[in-house]
């Protein structure tokens, strides 16, 4: 019996627009876009709907937003069909989507709690002091080599193991460069800076996750009804007691993305279903296992083509 994974987008799937075409046409969508404004006290739905993209690209807006737009389509999603998952996973901030679909965490905690870890994440580093790019086509053991050659007492580490041949690095904006330049001498010659206000998902990113666990500490965890395949491990966890701390350890450990998949793969899925906006991760799943089939759910059109 084949199974079935949803995966949640993380930050820079965002634009003006996203959920608004689920919120006029279902009213389970409009309702969590009331929730957010009224657990955030701010009109987020509007930002979302309406824009402008440079109030939506800060990290504490577009953190909340993402978040938001990808339960209201989770919600239609299981209102409309009645589809189930054996899995659930989510890209960085989508992990906090994955757990609002599992039970885990409340909406109106999650979406406070990720509006808190955004401007924990900017507050970690000065705007300009750290950096992300991508580099392409290298082997992990290279990628290695390639940042300690950079560091030079300085901070640059892998962020994300996206799929094969895609993987970001962060850390302090000279270390990077210099990895970037290392990486075009060894011939990966797509190596390029990432266009992010903050060099996540490396050490640089530990006060932030200092913050993030006082602020979870104030969070009830309840029990999962599916399991959730973790960016820490790779693996699903079940056990609420181990949430918060892999939500912490998350803010400043890379997130591995494509072992994630494999996991699931491995574990019988071969139908992922992307909710929320964009179609990032629909395109890493088509790269790590190509006999996967993955489809998206962020507005009505992408629903209706489902269900036929």
């Amino acid at each position: 019996m084949s199974k079935r994974a949803f995966i949640f987008p993380g930050q820079g799937s965002q634009y003006a627009g996203m959920g608004k075409d689920l919120a006029q046409n279902f009213k389970v969508a409009q309702e969590v876009f009331d929730e957010a404004d009224e657990a955030l006290g701010f009109g987020l739905s509007q930002l979302c709907f309406n824009g402008p993209e440079e109030q939506l690209k800060l990290t504490t807006n577009t953190q909340p937003a993402i978040l938001t737009a990808s339960i209201a389509a989770f919600r239609v999603l299981e209102s409309e069909t009645g589809i189930t998952a054996d899995f659930l996973a989510g890209h960085s901030l989508g992990e906090y989507s994955a757990l609002v679909a599992s039970g885990a965490l409340s909406f109106a905690d999650a979406v406070r709690t990720v509006r808190s870890r955004g401007a924990f994440m900017q507050e970690a580093v000065p705007v300009g002091t750290g950096a992300m790019a991508a580099i392409l086509g290298v082997e992990p053991a290279v990628l290695a080599e390639i940042c300690a050659e950079a560091a030079q007492g300085e901070v640059v580490s892998p962020a994300n193991f996206n799929s094969p041949g895609q993987v970001v690095i962060a850390g302090h904006v000279s270390a990077v460069n210099r990895a970037i330049e290392i990486a075009k001498g060894k011939g990966f010659r797509k190596a390029m800076l990432l266009p992010v206000s903050a060099p996540f998902h490396c050490s640089l990113m530990t006060p932030a996750g200092e913050k993030l666990a006082a602020t979870l500490d104030a969070v009830p965890v309840n029990s999962l009804s599916v399991p959730v395949v973790t960016n820490v491990e790779a693996t699903p966890n079940s056990d609420p007691a181990r949430v918060r701390d892999l939500l912490v350890r998350q803010v400043s450990a890379p997130v591995r993305w494509e072992d994630s998949i494999l996991f699931m793969v491995s574990s019988g899925v071969s139908s992922f279903l992307e909710i929320g906006p964009g179609k990032v991760l629909s395109g890493l799943v088509k790269r790590i296992s190509k006999e996967s089939s993955s489809a998206n759910i962020e507005d009505v059109a992408s629903l209706q083509g489902l269900s036929r």
